[in-house]
């Protein structure tokens, strides 16, 4: 660590940060009943949604694993990672013109009642299990990945063992977001995207002033080096990074992990009405590529100035980038990436502890066919006690389920450092392939058929076709690596799956 970056020093600056998120809370969480909580009311401009989805977005992990991919083992790295981004944009459009629309059309709160609508019971239970499965995994990974980094050049310096700082991460989140939900979240969010917009650009700048480039030349001499292929259209079989794979992956994932995920819909769904909503998401399409460009743009620069000052690239590519923001960059580079990382990581995790609560406490608790009615005005006062009662009673059981995916969260990222040594961004897309694979197949069985499925056994469908998937990309892996197209085919398991069970209404 630079000699002025002290252990200390970062504790301040985090002292300061998370004191204001927590001021922020306090304005903005006072008098929040259940409709301010899951959707701010309906009533949030879209272009903030647009900017505060950023930092829900990109997380903690584009933050630092998306650089040190460019230079990092296997076939054709580089600047691959856009292909998927690309892809990105295509699902984006599919979700902005097909799904958006069906959700306002319904007035969902939770996204997966439509499943329940268009099939029945057990179909809208199973979607929205598999959300809380893959949110709650892939949010703990992105976390995890955070809170390594913390303890290595932070805690672990002050003797803190690793269980206190996640257990730390996560009080602080609950403690400004348990109140609030969404209403608090998309104000903190706005704030947090900031500051990591902030640390990108900055360290971009400060890595291309360590190599003498002048501003206008770092695009194109990132470009012209060994790390600037975009595009790659050999070996089809054996290149998990080959065009085809990589775009429709992108697609796939924007549609299952955006369009079929509670956490981003809910933000699109606090917009005042479908067109602001759709606005806010073509926004979005634009900045994702602008700021994943400056990614990759960063992860080279990184690789171009570990090799000119003859650095070892560490054994894992995700702390490459705090290694030399840390060691080499001095005091304002390591601040800005102290705030960076913990900015993106908290955008996206604390919308997704609510995401979660929301959608445990619809879809399972029933929280909206069993809401207090409002007694008349002129009600008796035990009309008007009971009914407060009744309020609080469900404030409480939201309180307690926030309170529980945190505790859960922690578990998961305690397991996670026990075991995982890969780049977290794999493990991510990994999981995404196989737990967003049966939604994907739901979501499109339902939008383009119209069929009917006999519902009591949809559970059995969904939890074979991860299984089947498995088989399939163990089986083909000596000549065909599918990469992340485990989503691709996972999903059109369950589709035929769910064929199988179907029949006309009329039959």
């Amino acid at each position: 660590m630079t000699e002025h970056l002290t252990p200390a020093l970062v504790l301040f600056v985090l002292f300061l940060y998370f004191a204001m998120l927590i001021g922020v809370a306090w304005l903005t969480g006072r008098n929040v009943g259940n409709e301010g909580f899951f959707l701010a009311n309906r009533k949030v401009p879209w272009y903030v949604v647009a900017y505060a989805m950023i930092g829900t977005s990109i997380s903690g992990v584009t933050f630092i694993s998306i650089p040190g991919k460019v230079g990092g083992s296997g076939l054709n790295m580089a600047f691959s990672y856009m292909q998927v981004v690309l892809g990105y944009l295509a699902g984006y459009l599919f979700i902005a013109t097909v799904l958006m629309p069906l959700y306002y059309r319904l007035q969902l709160t939770s996204i997966y009642g439509y499943l329940g609508q268009r099939f029945g019971f057990w179909s809208h239970k199973t979607g929205s299990a598999f959300f809380l499965l893959s949110r709650t995994l892939g949010s703990a990974a992105r976390m995890f990945l955070a809170a390594s980094v913390l303890q290595m050049f932070v805690f672990a310096p002050l003797g803190v063992p690793f269980v206190l700082t996640v257990t730390l991460m996560l009080a602080l989140i609950y403690g400004y977001t348990f109140k609030g939900g969404l209403k608090t979240i998309i104000w903190t969010d706005t704030i947090m995207t900031t500051f990591f917009l902030a640390a990108l650009v900055f360290t971009v700048i400060t890595v291309g002033k360590a190599l003498d480039f002048q501003f206008g030349d770092i695009i194109p001499t990132v470009m012209g080096s060994k790390y600037g292929q975009v595009f790659f259209f050999d070996n089809f079989l054996s290149d998990p990074n080959h065009f085809v794979k990589q775009f429709l992956s992108g697609a796939l994932i924007a549609v299952a992990m955006t369009g079929l995920d509670q956490d981003l819909m809910q933000k699109n769904l606090a917009c005042k009405n479908i067109r602001e909503a759709q606005k806010n998401m073509f926004v979005f399409c634009i900045y994702l590529l602008i700021i994943n460009f400056l990614f990759l743009t960063l992860g080279a620069l990184l690789y171009l100035y570990t090799s000119t000052l003859g650095l070892e690239v560490p054994a894992r590519t995700d702390h490459l980038y705090p290694k030399i923001a840390f060691d080499h960059l001095g005091l304002g580079a390591g601040i800005f990436f102290i705030l960076g990382l913990i900015a993106s990581t908290y955008a996206s995790s604390d919308s997704a502890l609510t995401a979660l609560t929301t959608s445990f406490c619809v879809d399972f608790l029933n929280f909206e066919q069993n809401a207090p009615t409002p007694p008349h005005e002129y009600a008796d006062e035990s009309e008007h006690l009971a009914y407060q009662k009744a309020v609080q009673r469900q404030r409480r059981q939201r309180t307690l389920v926030h309170l529980g995916f945190s505790i859960l969260f922690i578990i998961i990222i305690l397991a996670l450092n026990a075991w995982s040594s890969d780049a977290v961004i794999n493990l991510i897309f990994k999981i995404a392939g196989y737990t967003y694979g049966p939604l994907l197949g739901l979501f499109m069985f339902g939008l383009f058929t119209n069929l009917k499925i006999r519902d009591r056994w949809v559970i059995l469908i969904c939890v074979l076709a991860p299984v089947l998937t498995w088989v399939v990309e163990v089986s083909c892996k000596r000549w065909l690596d599918v990469g992340f197209l485990t989503i691709l085919i996972n999903g059109f398991i369950t589709f035929f799956g769910l064929w199988v069970i179907s029949y006309r209404e009329n039959d």
